[in-house]
């Protein structure tokens, strides 16, 4: 398993921890409800998406037949995807406090998790389309040879 793998799914345990701890606390101490942009977006980026890419990543090339196409630009994914949200969160908890510099904050993590999305796709897209099935499929073939099933 590539390291990165299992980095995203380590890191998206992380991110659901910290997320449920967010929101026990908001439950809680209902003041703290202010960080709630927060809270939904270290639960969809940092547990979901996470989880997501890192199963993909590890599952796509192997229902494919092809490994990724760009290896490094799933490591470089997953340093964008722990920084961007990191930035992302920080940011929109510092809005909350009402600081000013939490827009150019805000905006530094949403590039870079965009950045890691965009990355995903165009890594698993290239994978599939470099695909040896993808070739026998164009010439009408079957990726999977069928068995005869019982009656």
């Amino acid at each position: 398993m590539d390291w990165f793998v299992r980095a995203f799914m380590k890191s998206s345990l992380f991110w659901l921890g910290v997320g449920v701890t967010l929101g026990l606390a908001m439950a809680v101490w209902p003041g703290l409800v202010v960080y709630r942009t927060a809270h939904l977006h270290i639960n969809l980026l940092g547990f979901v998406a996470q989880i997501i890419y890192g199963v993909a990543l590890h599952i796509i090339p192997r229902f494919f037949g092809q490994p990724l196409v760009y290896r490094r630009m799933a490591e470089a994914q997953f340093w964008l995807a722990q920084g961007g949200l990191a930035l992302l969160a920080g940011g929109f908890a510092l809005r909350a406090a009402g600081l000013p510099a939490s827009q150019g904050v805000i905006i530094a993590g949403a590039v870079g998790s965009g950045l890691a999305a965009y990355c995903f796709i165009v890594n698993v897209w290239r994978t599939i389309n470099a695909s040896p099935m993808r070739a026998v499929i164009g010439r009408g073939g079957r990726s999977v040879p069928l068995q005869p099933q019982a009656m």
